[in-house]
């Protein structure tokens, strides 16, 4: 077991992630058609962490919602949980909202930005699209019939198998709570083998990491290899303002943890670590939750049980990345066909943003990015048109988009604990 502390610590070692990350990204440059095959090895390592997560978060929500309730302390853990979560929604997307107004990404666009454009655009043979407005059809929007009746399951073992986050957690939730309505001598055969899995998770999840250098220059040369540098100098301030939000949101995180906790910055950074590596590997935050976990309650002594049913609850609920990277890429749009939004609009964008950053709980990739069509479609802007501009430099901004919803998970989690 020290021996692995040992391994699992040089893993996560700030010098060899950032060794990892630079030769990652020079093999993908000097060496793109090798590179290309080191996709698979990122694949791999996604699953077998998504392998662990379900069970895992199950394991905690039923476990500590038992608790809870029988220490008598979830009907207002509860309550905070929906203040707190409102709040943190509506700083990501003012917070991304303002950075746009203020830099204006997709204004005064250069000749040469306008080429580099159409040939991003033209370079993608599956899609007819068109930059002028009003071509093509227009995203549909959504209602919120279907966005509530996303959280239903109507078969939780369905759920299970297809990775429907959102759905599994309702389930777990309203499950610990019949749980802890149980009496103690027959609910507690169900709680020893509740906290066996989720040990037994912890410690898969311990081996996973140990190779994690490896995984980072596989993953960081196959994306280097396939994101082209016209798409990145061209999208380059869109990217920007992005990464801008998302180091706000990271440093307000590490204020408020610190102070929660009391701690120098230095040791609220070193106790983060883990999970900021995991976030920018996996591109995942679900996979996150278990390095979170350990983070808080393992390292800044958060209450376990409160930890426990907080982290899974917060990682499906707040997304604060996608709900600030649809502000952005909605406001980015209007911007390059030089439309001047209201502050009505603006606040519409805002809560469209939230709710469809809500919705997207449990998708990637290009299912994430299509998800722009929402916010874009309330204000009838043409977004198939911009949808592949988003797909060129997706690569960076889903790092961001992952940092921004599980660094401030956990300054949300450290909120609510007591």
């Amino acid at each position: 077991m020290h021996r692995l502390s040992s391994i699992l610590k040089l893993s996560l070692n700030p010098w060899v992630i950032s060794a990892s990350l630079a030769l990652g990204l020079l093999f993908g440059v000097m060496a793109p058609e090798m590179a290309q095959h080191l996709g698979v090895v990122g694949n791999i390592y996604v699953d077998l962490l998504k392998m662990v997560v379900l069970p895992f978060m199950v394991s905690a929500v039923i476990f500590s919602m038992q608790r809870l309730l029988r220490e008598g302390e979830t009907g207002a853990l509860l309550g905070r949980v929906v203040w707190v979560l409102a709040a943190f929604s509506c700083a990501a997307v003012l917070l991304a909202a303002g950075l746009m107004q203020i830099w204006q990404p997709g204004t005064d666009l250069s000749d040469q930005t306008k080429l580099s454009f159409g040939q991003i655009i033209g370079a993608n043979h599956d899609l007819t699209m068109s930059l002028y407005e009003g071509s093509g059809p227009q995203a549909s929007a959504l209602s919120l019939q279907q966005l509530i009746t996303s959280l239903i399951p109507s078969n939780v073992f369905a759920s299970l198998a297809h990775g429907e986050t959102l759905k599994v957690m309702v389930f777990s939730l309203l499950f610990g709570l019949a749980v802890g309505r149980v009496p103690n001598s027959t609910a507690n055969t169900l709680s020893h083998t509740l906290d066996t899995v989720y040990k037994a998770c912890q410690v898969l999840t311990k081996w996973f990491n140990v190779p994690l250098p490896l995984v980072l220059f596989a993953m960081t040369a196959h994306q280097a290899s396939q994101t082209g540098y016209d798409a990145i100098r061209a999208m380059a301030p869109f990217v920007l303002n992005v990464w801008a939000a998302t180091l706000a949101m990271l440093m307000a995180t590490v204020w408020i943890i610190q102070s929660r906790t009391g701690l120098r910055v230095q040791q609220v950074l070193s106790a983060l670590r883990e999970p900021f590596f995991v976030a920018a590997v996996t591109r995942n935050s679900v996979t996150c939750m278990p390095s979170m976990i350990e983070a808080l309650a393992g390292k800044l002594r958060f209450p376990l049980s409160t930890v426990e049913l907080l982290v899974p609850l917060t990682t499906s609920i707040l997304r604060t990345g996608q709900m600030a990277y649809y502000v952005c890429a909605t406001m980015f749009i209007a911007q390059i066909y030089d439309r001047t939004l209201t502050g009505q609009e603006v606040a519409l964008v805002l809560l469209v943003s939230i709710l469809t950053g809500i919705a997207s709980t449990g998708m990637t990739g290009m299912v994430t990015l299509s998800l722009i069509g929402t916010t874009a479609g309330y204000l009838g802007l043409p977004f198939e048109a911009a949808f592949i501009l988003f797909v060129a430099v997706d690569p960076m901004c889903d790092l961001a988009r992952t940092l921004m919803i599980v660094i401030p998970n956990c300054g949300a989690v450290a909120l609510l604990c007591p």
